[in-house]
């Protein structure tokens, strides 16, 4: 059941709310991994749920670079033990912003679904551990 959401395009409010570290987002980025992680992990703990899912890109139609092109997106689930991150790459050419966004909450939905089956995540899914706070 959802019970929580928290929409945090800004740095602070990823510290501020989901408590993700100002020190990851310096070093890798508002865009990686371990952002998404950090977001999963936060918003898990912030509802008291079973599972968190982060999901942190570049949605477009701006704001992308040769590092990070429009349509990278790190999508991430928690359970407080392991977090499994996804490294999409859903922009092609003109791909619109509503597009990005179904593709990345349908695979994180995907990821979840697997989590609470039990079954292995996709083989480019990355184990990231997770941060006690």
């Amino acid at each position: 059941m959802f019970d929580c959401g928290v929409v945090s395009y800004s740095n602070d409010i990823k510290a501020a709310v989901l408590g993700v570290n100002p020190k990851t987002l310096e070093a890798f980025g508002a865009v990686s991994p371990q952002t998404a992680c950090e977001m999963a992990e936060g918003v898990r703990r912030l509802a008291g749920a079973d599972f968190g899912v982060g999901i942190t890109g570049i949605a477009g139609p701006d704001g992308g670079t040769d590092d990070k092109p429009v349509g990278l997106v790190y999508a991430a689930v928690s359970d407080g033990k392991s977090c499994y991150v996804r490294r999409l790459l859903l922009g092609h050419g003109g791909s619109e912003r509503a597009h990005i966004r179904v593709l990345s909450s349908s695979n994180v939905l995907d990821m979840v679904r697997r989590f609470v089956l039990g079954l292995p995540q996709s083989p480019d899914a990355q184990n990231v551990p997770v941060i006690s706070r």
